[in-house]
């Protein structure tokens, strides 16, 4: 499995103010992580403390925050870990999910992808037909 680098900006609550950061692209994690520092510095707080296995199968309490990314021009709240300092940046599962965001490994790159909606009971959505 390849792994590859993106630059994303991450912005204080309020979305006023964004930093650059080069994350690694991650869909085995489930939140994107960055330096508390970093976070404490944009006026995220923690809303909450969950356990998380890493990648070497240790567990580890960390705090959750939220607040805006960028990717491509586009902005969205998201929950994000605050990491110990001097660890890499992590670009997450859930982040990818909420953008609607795919990776391709071959061309190293983020891909648009189409939401998932599982209907039940009665059919009341206009079904698109597949393009050719």
């Amino acid at each position: 499995m390849g792994t590859f680098h993106i630059t994303l900006a991450v912005g204080d609550p309020q979305g006023e103010s964004y930093v650059p950061v080069e994350a690694l692209v991650d869909t085995g994690a489930t939140y994107t992580m960055l330096p508390a520092s970093m976070l404490q510095n944009l006026g995220v707080v923690p809303h909450d403390r969950a356990e998380f296995e890493l990648a070497d199968g240790n567990v580890a309490e960390m705090d959750i925050g939220r607040t805006w990314v960028r990717i491509d021009g586009r902005s969205e709240i998201v929950p994000i870990i605050f990491g110990e300092e001097g660890t890499t940046a992590l670009l997450g599962a859930v982040t990818l999910e909420i953008f609607r965001l795919g990776v391709d490994l071959v061309r190293q790159e983020l891909i648009p992808v189409r939401g998932l909606v599982m209907a039940s009971g009665e059919h009341r959505y206009r079904l698109m037909q597949p393009s050719v």
